[in-house]
């Protein structure tokens, strides 16, 4: 009766220390990943600390997708906002002002006196009044060729002038549109605004060299006009001077009665 105490008391004593052994080998998991229970009116619900994070970095992705999403929209929406800028037309347009000013150079050039801007007309005028000067012209008729070709030479410097002066009143109209045309260059808000507010200045540049041409035209037109009038002067000379030295049939004899008796 004294041993059987003894014997179990050896064998919890074993059973104690196999226990204590084995218990943080039967803890260890719960430890690596540790799961909390919660007991409500539904049931047990069993807490995750590894599937929360996951889902917490899940929806951290999704969140930085949405808001890639959102910036890539906002940057073609920018791009077709300014594709639409850079179609937008200019509002404003010299071509009007441009096309009268050159109409109205192109009127005075078309109002010269007596021979126009026509190659025909100025080979028949030129073969007519200036290169053929007959030696049997009567000095009415000379007379009449000098003062024809004298008028054609004033009326081209008055055309020559009139011109310069149309072109000069054109001064202040390009200005006016050279000084709009670069603002609205300045303020274009695209591309098409910006090219078609430089085309207009190149129009604008065009007009200019069309009047400069117009006035080199009317200049050499009055030059050339004092030059052929000049030239056939000296062949109207040379003729009459010719007719002058030409012998004669001389002095003829003849009765003069000087008394009616």
């Amino acid at each position: 009766m004294t041993r059987t105490p003894h014997r179990f008391g050896k064998f919890a004593g074993a059973s104690a220390l196999a226990l204590a052994l084995a218990a943080p080998l039967g803890l260890a998991p719960i430890f690596a990943n540790p799961a909390h229970a919660f007991f409500g009116g539904f049931g047990r619900i069993v807490y995750d600390p590894r599937n929360h994070a996951e889902n917490i970095l899940s929806a951290a992705r999704a969140m930085e997708q949405i808001n890639n999403q959102i910036t890539q929209l906002q940057n073609e929406a920018r791009m077709l906002i300014n594709q639409a800028s850079n179609l937008a037309s200019l509002p404003y347009s010299a071509l009007q002002t441009l096309q009268q000013n050159v109409d109205q150079t192109r009127q005075l050039l078309s109002q010269a006196q007596n021979i126009a801007f026509d190659v025909n007309q100025i080979d028949q005028i030129f073969q007519q009044d200036y290169a053929n000067i007959p030696m049997a012209a009567p000095e009415a008729q000379l007379l009449a060729d000098a003062r024809s070709r004298w008028e054609n030479t004033v009326g081209g410097l008055q055309d020559a002038l009139r011109v310069q002066a149309g072109v000069v009143g054109n001064l202040d109209g390009q200005r006016a549109e050279l000084s709009a045309l670069v603002g609205e260059s300045q303020s274009a808000v695209g591309a098409l605004q910006a090219t078609q507010a430089g085309n207009q200045l190149l129009a604008l540049q065009s007009q200019q060299i069309a009047d400069l041409v117009a006035v080199t035209a009317a200049n050499g037109r009055a030059t050339a006009l004092v030059e052929a009038e000049r030239a056939a002067a000296a062949e109207q000379g040379r003729v009459q001077r010719e007719r002058f030295l030409t012998p004669g049939a001389g002095y003829q004899p003849g009765n003069a009665q000087m008394f009616n008796n």
